[in-house]
């Protein structure tokens, strides 16, 4: 009985595997969402039913829960994590920040959310990614760019699009309403080159203590002070830094926005939060920017199979098919600067690979050097997952019935040889045949 058991779960696993593209979104359902209190599961309905009719399994706890979890029996119970607790100061069970980063590191997804209120447990999770959350009851301020409905002292921001990263499979478009922000200032650090500066704050922005006359330089001062920032890792694990929690809120989501700064600036009837946050959430769930190599092809101009070795000088062919994820399903990538490298310790050959209906592919001659080589494909663009083919192939000198029989600049030598050998033969003909009179005569 055990036995059929096991061969229904494998036809299972098969049928799911031969799905497709639908695959890749069940894998990546599961969600755990950590909450500083359970009523932010209220204030904050409009964007966990977005995420549930895309189709993802939430399971709301509270962040100092004992019996919280992400690995059972080696195997991790969750694909993404959602922190929506920024005034934890210490996460229950056996979640701390050192599990949550073997957590990205063996390939989850993470949203953390802080606030005015933030505690060292996300500034912690924060430094171990490369961006540093402002110390707690610090806001964002800016005196110049602030909504009607703000207490006075300049906290509620309005965040323009136009100081969106530029991409538009990260953020989709620019054309979106102002935004609302009122939270804590991130700052990222410039050496790490894979954390990406999605949201800054304006000119005239700065992050201090509301409360406070500013005595000492603040942590973040105009451009520099991020509101959102992301960091995808070297394995292709996503993680997104939101200094407010208020901005996944219904209020921000229903709220309309007006410059209070700007005499008769525009008001918008809902701010652009709601926009935003789907768009940001669909790249961090790897719902798109995701691409994937599928089959790749070498061989001799005017032939189909791969040679056992190619030989130098040899017209070679190359081909691969890269796919992007695209609502659930893998469809024909198209780009214009994917490149291919043909590779033995350096680059022998470097050219743009030609693309058409997700098949891109070249031509080109093999160097004049013999040796082991690689067709190496080495894609990393801002919001696309790394992609990276390689091919070993192996590369001969000519065969000794390939050289040419005669080589035209040899004629020289060849002449000197045969002048030699016609020299050689009179000389001896010359020696043998002539005989020097008999002196006794």
């Amino acid at each position: 009985m055990a036995g059929w058991t096991g061969l229904l779960i494998l036809f299972a696993a098969v049928s799911v595997f031969l799905d497709g593209g639908v695959v890749f979104a069940k894998e990546n359902q599961r969600t755990l969402v950590l909450l500083d209190s359970l009523t932010i599961k209220e204030t904050h309905s409009i964007f966990f039913q977005t995420l549930k009719d895309r189709g993802f399994e939430l399971t709301f706890k509270a962040a100092d829960d004992a019996g919280l979890s992400l690995v059972k029996y080696g195997e991790y119970l969750y694909d993404n994590l959602i922190l929506f607790s920024p005034s934890v100061e210490e996460f229950g069970g056996n979640i701390d920040v050192p599990a949550i980063s073997s957590f990205i590191d063996g390939g989850g997804n993470v949203l953390v959310a802080g606030s005015s209120q933030i505690g060292e447990a996300i500034r912690d999770l924060g430094s171990e990614c490369g961006v540093e959350f402002d110390e707690e009851k610090t806001s964002v301020i800016d005196h110049l760019n602030y909504d009607v409905s703000d207490d006075g002292k300049h906290t509620l921001i309005v965040a323009d699009p136009k100081n969106l990263i530029s991409s538009n499979i990260l953020i989709g478009s620019k054309k979106i309403n102002p935004l609302l922000f009122r939270g804590v200032g991130i700052t990222a650090d410039n050496e790490n080159p894979l954390v990406l500066d999605i949201l800054h704050a304006s000119w005239t922005a700065y992050s201090f203590n509301p409360n406070q006359k500013i005595s000492d330089y603040p942590h973040a001062v105009g451009q520099n002070t991020l509101l959102i920032a992301g960091l995808q890792a070297r394995n292709n694990a996503r993680v997104l830094f939101f200094g407010s929690l208020d901005f996944f809120s219904d209020e921000f989501f229903g709220s309309s926005v007006q410059n209070a700064a700007v005499p008769g600036s525009q008001k918008y009837a809902v701010s652009g939060n709601k926009d935003l946050a789907i768009t940001l959430t669909q790249w961090l769930f790897k719902e798109k920017g995701v691409l994937r190599v599928g089959e790749v092809k070498h061989h001799k101009v005017g032939e189909k199979e791969p040679p056992h070795a190619y030989t130098i000088l040899d017209d070679v062919e190359y081909s691969l098919v890269i796919e992007k994820i695209l609502d659930g399903k893998w469809v024909p990538f198209e780009a214009d600067d994917v490149q291919l490298e043909f590779v033995r310790i350096d680059p022998f050959v470097r050219t743009t690979l030609k693309g058409k209906n997700g098949v891109f592919s070249t031509r080109f001659k093999l160097p004049d050097v013999y040796g082991v080589y690689q067709f190496r494909v080495d894609y990393n663009r801002i919001a696309y997952t790394h992609l990276f083919s390689a091919t070993q192939v192996s590369v001969r000198p000519l065969e000794h019935t390939q050289y040419e029989r005669f080589i035209a600049s040899a004629y020289p030598y060849y002449a000197s040889a045969f002048s030699m050998m016609f020299g050689v033969f009179l000389f001896s003909f010359i020696f043998l045949h002539f005989r020097e009179k008999d002196k006794s005569e």
